[in-house]
């Protein structure tokens, strides 16, 4: 997962039964790949797991696919053939994550009482 201010590429597949989330190195990545297919598929994903989202969208929470719902869904729970065809037929959205809130290390600051 991205740190602070970093883009972050997610293909969603919206399917029968689920939505289906995976995540891509960039949006350029994923089109390189559409044309040309000879382009090694770890070169285009980021991590090669799929999560579902409990038909959410992209927003939702995102939990790892189980192989009964990936078999329903895509016919195969083999990974790589369930990602060629979330990235064949998904849509590709890329977000911006904002800079990281919070305190860091509240030992130093005013927050402990003295």
């Amino acid at each position: 997962m991205p740190r602070g201010n970093d883009t972050q590429t997610k293909v969603h597949y919206k399917g029968a039964q689920d939505d289906f989330v995976i995540f891509a190195e960039s949006i350029q990545a994923v089109r390189d790949w559409k044309k040309d297919k000879s382009i090694p598929l770890a070169q285009v994903v980021n991590g090669w797991k799929v999560f579902v989202t409990h038909k959410q969208g992209t927003q939702g929470i995102l939990d790892g696919a189980s192989n009964s719902m990936l078999e329903n869904e895509f016919g195969t729970h083999k990974e790589e053939d369930v990602v060629q065809q979330i990235l064949e037929k998904g849509t590709v959205q890329e977000t911006e994550s904002s800079e990281r809130q919070g305190d860091r290390n509240i030992v130093n600051g005013p927050m402990v009482a003295h």
